[in-house]
């Protein structure tokens, strides 16, 4: 930094004392062109107009004196403050590389930990193997005992691959093996396999529900909550089982319709092509069932079956006294008045009117038309459960949409039209649970858990009344 000092003028009257200069003297800081600080002292003449042309040495020594002793002032306070900078970035660098030597030797004790872990569960998982291994060797090398009837004949029994098989199943032994099927021998057998269609395990209770499986996470706040699914019936070739539907539900226009190959392309996130609906869509309610999407049109009580198909509307209905656009939602709000589910016995809708104070109503619709086939009133009301969706013809409803640990406290059953309490374990692991939903293919729920798209495992079983 360097000082230039720029006078004015100076008084060469005797008359102009110190305490006169004080008053009148100014001092001014600014950047010069070139970027560097400039000092301008400025002191006004009270007798002069302009500055004649005597000599001024006494009082420029005079005020040389004093602006030698400012300049030494001013580099001093200088100095300190660049110290001071110097000081203070110094410990803030120390302080930076402090905290990151310490995250640094933390994630190394974790993972050091973390290794020990998996070493002794490798050293585990090897030791049981070797018990198996001795245990398997030790029965190959037993010979076969001879076995009794109930009538006292005695029966051989016969080693097949190490194992001993009684020759009263002879037969069973000549279909687990035979020399032509031992690729071992080098001899090549085509082999031909019928499969027959086992149907589906018949309906039952839901017993439990496993932890929830995350496939993907939203990207932008539209995926807050939202709507996703694979269709348990599909229809025709275009679209498979495998195939993932979704909607992000946040916004003031919901239209789009993205639509996966596969789980796979659904968790990186490549969508094979997003489908455009003609009616906007109202809340997270929607299902999809046989080839089309089902969903509630925004601000109404019109339900639109939208075939993905053709990629066109199909039908619609209003559904009678039904309400809507948050008369009666459920607990965590969101404009879920209509929520629309499919199971093994058909399509159905939950809702509420007038008539029933808000208490749920289920409705069984005709996948085609949307007419409703009947309908039932439950007696829970729907502003007091998070969330609702129906397995074997069952209505069942969840407690809490945050809690982390909650309960599926309700079961009404359609075809006995009798509803109880029930406590099912169910986890909201990312604390915003907005859908559920129930896959009768995939033996799964569906749900949409702030931002999280995730599944549960369910096991169903003989029911309540069944086992009484």
């Amino acid at each position: 930094m360097w000082l230039q000092v720029l006078v004015l003028c100076l008084s060469c009257s005797p008359l102009f004392s110190q305490s006169q200069a004080q008053d009148r003297a100014t001092l001014h800081r600014s950047d010069d062109p070139a970027g560097r600080c400039q000092y301008t002292f400025t002191v006004a003449s009270p007798n002069e107009s302009s500055c004649s042309g005597g000599s001024l040495k006494p009082e420029m020594d005079g005020v040389l004196s004093r602006l030698t002793l400012l300049e030494g002032l001013v580099s001093r306070l200088t100095a300190g403050a660049d110290g001071s900078a110097g000081a203070d970035a110094e410990a803030t660098g120390e302080e930076v590389l402090q905290e990151a030597y310490a995250q640094v030797t933390l994630e190394r004790n974790q993972l050091e930990q973390e290794n020990e872990q998996l070493n002794g569960q490798v050293q585990e998982l090897q030791r049981r193997l070797d018990e198996q291994v001795k245990e398997a060797e030790s029965l190959r090398q037993k010979p076969c005992p001879q076995t009794h009837s109930a009538g006292g004949a005695q029966h051989e029994n016969r080693p097949v691959r190490g194992m001993c098989i009684p020759q009263t199943l002879c037969s069973l032994e000549e279909h687990i093996y035979h020399p032509e099927y031992d690729f071992g021998n080098g001899a090549y057998q085509e082999m031909k396999a019928e499969v027959t269609q086992v149907p589906a395990s018949r309906c039952g209770e839901l017993l439990s529900v496993g932890d929830p499986v995350m496939h993907r996470k939203a990207d932008s706040i539209a995926g807050k909550y939202g709507m996703w699914l694979q269709d348990p019936e599909p229809q025709g070739s275009q679209y498979t089982n495998k195939t993932v539907w979704r909607i992000d539900a946040v916004g003031k226009d919901i239209r789009q319709l993205f639509v996966y190959e596969d789980m796979d392309q659904f968790s990186h996130g490549f969508p094979m092509k997003v489908l455009v609906l003609p009616e906007p869509v109202e809340s997270t309610g929607a299902t999809i069932y046989r080839g089309s999407l089902y969903y509630q049109r925004k601000r109404s009580r019109t339900l639109i079956r939208y075939d993905l198909a053709s990629e066109s509307l199909a039908s619609r209905l209003e559904l009678p006294h039904a309400s809507f656009h948050g008369q009666h939602p459920y607990s965590w709000g969101g404009y879920t008045d209509i929520d629309l589910a499919a199971d093994e016995q058909g399509l159905w809708v939950i809702y509420s009117t007038r008539k029933a104070r808000g208490g749920i109503v289920i409705s069984q619709l005709d996948p085609g038309s949307l007419e409703v086939k009947k309908t039932w009133e439950t007696k829970i009301r729907k502003n007091t459960v998070a969330n609702a969706f129906m397995v074997c013809g069952r209505l069942y409803t969840v407690a809490s949409y945050t809690a982390p640990n909650t309960t599926i406290n309700y079961v009404f059953d359609t075809q006995t039209g009798v509803g109880r309490a029930l406590s099912v374990p169910f986890k909201n692991k990312y604390n915003y649970n907005s859908m559920v939903d129930y896959n009768h293919a995939q033996k799964k729920l569906y749900a949409w858990d702030s931002f999280h798209m995730v599944t549960y495992d369910i096991t169903l079983g003989r029911a309540q009344q069944e086992r009484d």
